[in-house]
């Protein structure tokens, strides 16, 4: 090939790899459920804003001797998720299904103590607005956590049965996606229904 030849080459340019499909569905799914959360935030301060007492019907401010350190296991939860990530990357798979069992234990024990605060709470899902508003968001909020678990049971059969691989482990991103954002609602979930109660 000639001088001439070679320079008339064209550039062949690398187009960087798009988003896989399983990816911006669960974006798409997380946009849905952070506007649901935050509707049901927004009428838990107007129902506030609009009543005399806060909480309602002379309950009492919920506790935060248990609560606040296993908001701190669900948040540590996401710690083991970004080593399972940075494991399957190069290609160490024994360190992913560590990270995804002990993020998967962590997240088993926030939601035990959340039944556990239910059965010691004293008042019903129907006694007034505040009760109804605090069941339903934390409700929802522990369902996601429940799907989560879920999610990380099927993404750890994949791992230990060797179909996550490093170059195809959509479903521990995808999953890692969805275990991220639930830890992000319950920051905002403590915050206004277990700190902010008490301002």
């Amino acid at each position: 090939m000639s001088a001439t030849t070679a320079a008339a080459a064209p550039t062949v340019r690398v187009q960087p790899r798009a988003r896989p499909l399983g990816w911006w569905a669960m974006v798409l799914v997380i946009a849905t459920e952070a506007a649901i959360f935050a509707g049901l935030l927004s009428s838990y301060f107007f129902v506030r804003a609009a009543s005399v007492q806060w909480p309602q019907g002379g309950i009492a401010e919920p506790e935060l001797r248990a609560i606040v350190p296993f908001t701190v296991v669900l948040l540590a939860s996401s710690a083991p998720l970004f080593w399972a990530e940075a494991a399957m990357r190069a290609g160490r798979l024994p360190a992913v299904r560590a990270g995804l069992a002990l993020s998967f234990a962590l997240g088993a024990g926030f939601l035990a103590n959340q039944v556990v605060e239910y059965r010691g709470l004293g008042f019903g899902i129907d006694a007034n607005a505040y009760a109804s508003l605090f069941y339903v968001i934390t409700g929802l909020h522990g369902l996601h956590v429940l799907v989560g678990l879920a999610i990380s049971a099927v993404v750890q059969a994949k791992a230990w049965t060797g179909r996550l691989r490093p170059d195809r482990h959509l479903t521990l991103s995808v999953f890692t996606l969805y275990w991220h954002f639930v830890d992000v609602v319950w920051v905002a979930v403590f915050t206004s229904l277990y700190l902010a109660v008490r301002w």
